[in-house]
């Protein structure tokens, strides 16, 4: 049975850091819009108060995310336990982008690990936190991170990385400008 709260309780916020995968859902407000739901992985997430989120969000070949965000701040963060006991814990919120080189990007980065290939921060402002059973969630063990990502990112370097930001970052699939694009 779903519990609902108004924000993450110290168990949520335990269970949260434990999760190695989690998945960020936002989408236009265009009904015929693309809904985008995105995995995330490495040590990328933040819980900076109990009702307050942040992720290091690395690039990627689109930027729904951010273009959602943009539009309208709706996003929704799932975190399954795939060990242990099951649970499934979502949070709804509204979140935005931080670039780099704003004065909140010096304040964030530095909760985080260097990661080669980082585009941008979400913060999210959590207004419904939601608990569910989630016994049908598989039971899988983790045997780590994927190098794939810091590899390609390194082997392209900052100035390759930053061209293809440019490229394929500035618009959602549906045609909405993402604050890559906007400066």
């Amino acid at each position: 049975m779903a519990k609902v709260f108004e924000e993450m309780e110290s168990a949520h916020q335990e269970f949260i850091r434990k999760q190695p995968l989690f998945f960020v859902a936002t989408a236009p407000l265009d009904a015929a819009g693309h809904v985008n739901l995105s995995p995330k992985g490495y040590d990328t997430l933040r819980v900076l108060s109990s009702k307050r989120i942040a992720y290091l969000d690395l690039t990627g070949s689109g930027n729904e995310t951010s273009a959602h965000l943009a539009e309208n701040g709706r996003i929704t963060f799932t975190f399954c336990s795939f060990s242990g006991t099951a649970q499934i814990l979502r949070l709804y919120g509204e979140g935005r982008t931080v670039l780099p080189g704003s004065e909140e990007w010096a304040e964030l980065l530095p909760l985080f690990p260097t990661i080669p290939g980082t585009r941008q921060i979400i913060v999210a402002e959590i207004h419904r936190v939601q608990t569910s059973c989630g016994y049908a969630v598989p039971l899988m063990e983790f045997k780590g991170e994927r190098e794939t990502f810091r590899k390609w990112a390194e082997s392209a370097g900052e100035e390759k990385l930053e061209a293809g930001r440019k490229e394929k970052n500035v618009v959602s699939l549906d045609g909405l400008r993402t604050p890559l694009g906007m400066g």
